[in-house]
């Protein structure tokens, strides 16, 4: 299912980049990205499911979500936004933590920047993100980032077409 998606790692610099280009136009793949009623159908990789506690798509705003899953577990993570540059890009700091949003120390936080660039075929999407640690980086591949962002892309792409 995981159609053309790019995803390298790169344990020196502590970061990976995952780049994907969708059959829709930068406005409509930009709303998936910012608006919670919208990333609640994709963000999760299935069985489980994404629930927004509360989104405030903003500079310095937050994003806090819960990844639910098949037996009712839920883990919480949030977003604080950063720049946003309409349509184009947006960054911000993804952290666990729990329902209330207190940061879980026990992983690290990453940086994120997702870039949006229209193309021939529609939207180009990038994502860099940047851990504090080759540690921090292994932490969430072991946890199976890359496989579940994968599936969360992919699941994008079958709602946009």
């Amino acid at each position: 299912m995981e159609s053309n998606i790019i995803f390298n790692k790169d344990f020196d610099a502590y970061a990976v980049y995952v780049m994907k280009i969708y059959n829709a136009d930068v406005s409509t793949v930009w709303n998936y990205f910012t608006q919670s009623e919208l990333l609640d159908q994709w963000w999760a990789p299935k069985p489980w499911k994404c629930e927004t506690k509360k989104q405030d798509f903003k500079e310095d705003g937050i994003w806090l979500y819960a990844m639910v899953g098949p037996e009712g577990e839920r883990h919480y993570a949030q977003v604080k936004y950063g720049e946003i540059m309409e349509h184009r890009s947006f960054d911000g700091v993804d952290a666990f933590c729990d329902e209330n949003g207190k940061i879980n120390e026990n992983f690290g936080q990453s940086k994120w920047l997702i870039g949006f660039t229209g193309v021939e075929e529609g939207t180009k999407v990038t994502v860099n993100i940047h851990f504090m640690s080759a540690e921090a980086l292994e932490q969430q591949l072991e946890m199976g980032f890359e496989e579940g962002f994968k599936m969360g892309l992919s699941q994008l792409e079958e709602i946009l077409k």
